[in-house]
């Protein structure tokens, strides 16, 4: 039983990081089982979701949406916000009754909460029914501790270390269409809110040259797209001393000449102008940036140990602005955050109102035990919190529209990636900017990039119609 310990989670040294091969295990011993897998939280656990769901296949488990039917209960979990600790620990109510009725289903809970020392002791006290618990760093050895789980004990397998950096690994993917490509792994940045470098590691980049034999793979499978994942992309390369960065990184999968190229997500305090130069000179690397702000007062982003100032954000999406065309950008805001004054709140209004936005991710400010920032003093009501939060989402969701309403009339190539789920006559897909377009067309347009006449606009879609298919 290994049991996570945040203080050597934050340890960061000097040691290369390790790179492994992971060995995937092929049985049957599951042979016609079923295994229920539920994720929660942001791209890299979606994409984690991707390696477990392809061990548990290994294993011969066939996926199903009906946790009654599973002998495997396998939740992903995040760490990032308060509402999402709830309702990880709301949902086992459900798996508990379910497990009292039949003993042998094998309940695994994985994902960044399982780093958390509070909530492994949590689990050890009031939910001895859970077999398995497993961290974000050992997620290939799911298969063995799987293999090996019984009734009668729970085995903690989580690991707060630096990390590895594991190659050769499966993936089960969502899509047949886009498809997530980790770059690197872990973060450093240590904002003051963020329990992110404790739960994922030190920051560690994949070689470059395994990154674009897995981009020209999933290009040889007919992948049209793929979103490069890190937790802070804009630092690939550090970590490694060979000569190379994010930049030159992005130029090489560029020149693999797959169709289009996404990443997720950048930190405004290293974005390069060298990479706004590759990002502009290259087709297929889609004009679209999703740079969080967080907050719009120097005081306040001082506080959350962001290590950029206002104008020095402002600056960076003016360069954006000039330099790729139609670039769109969206951002992350925390409203609330401990001290945050009106004044502090108005500074990220007009930061709003400079920039413009395409969308946003907004939230109010959830204390994570262990950052510095839950030991900061927090004696803003939540009615303010909430009162903050509704008049920036009134500000945001105007851009928005506004934005949107700019491309009524024009032709837009949009990527189809199924069915839409508001209107089952139409398809869904995204523009080169991200954006969410519903549009009239057969059904043979998925998988494909069709150019759309765009004719109308809602603060967070478009609708639109086929004109002609591209490939």
């Amino acid at each position: 039983m290994n049991l996570p310990d945040l203080k050597k989670a934050k340890i960061r040294s000097d040691k290369p990081s390790l790179y492994k091969k992971v060995e995937n295990i092929h049985q049957d011993l599951f042979k016609n089982e079923k295994f229920f897998l539920k994720t929660y939280g942001c791209q890299m656990n979606v994409h984690d979701s991707e390696q477990i769901r392809a061990i548990l296949e290994n294993l011969g488990m066939s996926e199903t949406d009906n946790l009654e039917d599973a002998r495997v209960v396998v939740l992903n979990t995040c760490a990032i916000r308060e509402n999402a600790h709830d309702k990880v620990f709301g949902y086992l109510g459900r798996v508990k009754h379910l497990k009292k009725d039949n003993p042998n289903i094998i309940v695994a809970i994985g994902g960044c909460m399982s780093q958390e020392e509070n909530v492994v002791k949590e689990i050890l006290q009031r939910h001895p029914y859970i077999n398995i618990v497993f961290g974000t760093h050992n997620i290939n050895e799911l298969g063995s501790l799987i293999i090996n789980a019984t009734n009668n004990k729970q085995d903690i397998e989580v690991y707060s270390e630096e990390g590895c950096i594991y190659e050769g690994v499966n993936y089960s993917r969502d899509s047949k269409i886009t498809a997530w490509v980790n770059i690197m792994y872990g973060c450093d940045k240590f904002c003051t809110y963020c329990i992110v470098p404790y739960t994922r590691g030190k920051e560690r980049s994949r070689k470059i040259e395994e990154i674009i034999k897995e981009v020209e793979n999933l290009k040889r499978q007919g992948y049209y797209e793929v979103t490069l994942l890190g937790q802070n992309v804009n630092a690939y390369g550090n970590d490694l001393k060979l000569g190379y960065d994010f930049a030159k990184l992005l130029e090489e999968v560029a020149k693999t000449g797959i169709k289009r190229i996404r990443f997720v997500t950048s930190h405004p305090w290293n974005f390069t102008d060298e990479m706004i130069e590759v990002i502009s000179k290259y087709d297929n690397i889609m004009p679209y940036i999703h740079l969080p702000l967080q907050s719009g007062s120097d005081r306040i982003l001082k506080l959350m140990g962001r290590r950029y100032t206002k104008q020095e954000y402002l600056d960076l999406v003016a360069k954006l602005r000039n330099k790729i065309k139609d670039v769109t950008i969206t951002t992350d805001i925390i409203v609330g955050f401990p001290g945050e004054s009106e004044e502090d709140f108005l500074d990220t209004l007009e930061v709003v109102d400079k920039v413009k936005y395409d969308g946003a991710y907004t939230f109010i400010y959830s204390p994570r035990e262990g950052t510095p920032a839950s030991k900061m003093l927090d004696n803003i009501s939540l009615e303010e919190k909430e009162e903050r939060l509704k008049r920036l989402n009134e500000r945001i969701n105007n851009y928005s529209k506004e934005s949107n309403e700019k491309l009524v009339g024009k032709v837009e190539e949009v990527l189809i990636l199924g069915i839409s789920e508001k209107d089952n006559n139409k398809l869904y897909g995204y523009t080169k900017g991200m954006k969410l377009v519903n549009v009239i067309a057969e059904k043979d347009a998925i998988g494909k990039l069709i150019d759309v006449k765009i004719t109308d606009a809602k603060s967070f879609s478009l609708d639109g119609e086929a004109l002609k298919v591209n490939n």
